[in-house]
This record gives structure tokens, sequence and C-alpha cells, in this order.
């Protein structure tokens, strides 16, 4: 055999290690695609409800959210109106004891006056009936 056959033999025993070599992995390859193939598949068909689901719920967000935000200026007035009311309470408040202040001082001048006018009664009387 010349050489030429020789390196022909080497060349095509090489040539079928690696194609035997390489049937497995082609193998593992063709079904890791079929397998990725079917989990996009499965992704799509449970990812679409799922996507529909949070659109309603952002609807559903912007909804209630507008609400809010038609009802944040009556809460608004309303913190206004109780805020003026406290103001009107305090002043009340202030009114009712300057009011208290003055009755208790009245009613003091009055007790000195009743007390000095009977005082005074009584020296006049006295002082008249002497004479």
């Amino acid at each position: 055999m010349s050489l030429t056959g020789i390196a022909l033999i080497i060349i095509a025993v090489a040539f079928l290690i690696l194609v035997l070599t390489l049937l497995p992995a082609i193998s593992t390859i063709k079904r890791t695609a079929a397998s990725v193939g079917s989990l996009s598949d499965m992704v799509q068909q449970e990812l679409r409800p799922t996507i529909q689901e949070l659109t309603a719920v952002l609807t559903e967000l912007k909804t209630v959210g507008g609400g809010v935000v038609e009802h944040t200026d009556d809460v608004r007035r309303f913190m206004t109106a109780l805020g003026e009311t406290g103001t009107n309470l305090s002043t009340i408040n202030r009114s009712v004891s300057t009011v208290t202040s003055v009755l208790s001082a009245t009613s003091a001048w009055a007790t000195g006056a009743k007390v000095a006018g009977r005082y005074v009664l009584e020296r006049y009387l006295k002082k008249k009936g002497g004479i």
C-alpha cells in the first residue's frame, strides 16, 4: 500500500470517528431546539392571558386613580372647613373666657358695692339717729 492509500485510510477513520462523536451532540442539539420551541409556545400561551389581566388591572387602577384625583378637592375643602371650624371654636372659647372673667369681676364689684352701700347706709342711719 502506498503512502497515499494509508493517508486516505487515516483520513476516513478520523472522519468516521468525528461523525460518530458528532451524532450524539447533533441529536442533543435537536432535542434542545425542540424543547426550546415547546417552551416558547407554552410561555406565549401562558403569557397572553397574564398580559391581558395586567392590562385590565392597569385600566382599573387608572379608573380608581381618577376617582381619587376627583375627590382630592373635596378632601381639601373638608380639611379647610375643619381648620376654620377649629379657629372659630378657639375664638368662641376665648370669648366665653372673657365673658366669664367679666362676670366674675362684676360679681366681685357688685358684692363690694353691696357691702359698701350697706356700710354707708348704716353709718348714715346711725348718724341721723344720733342727731
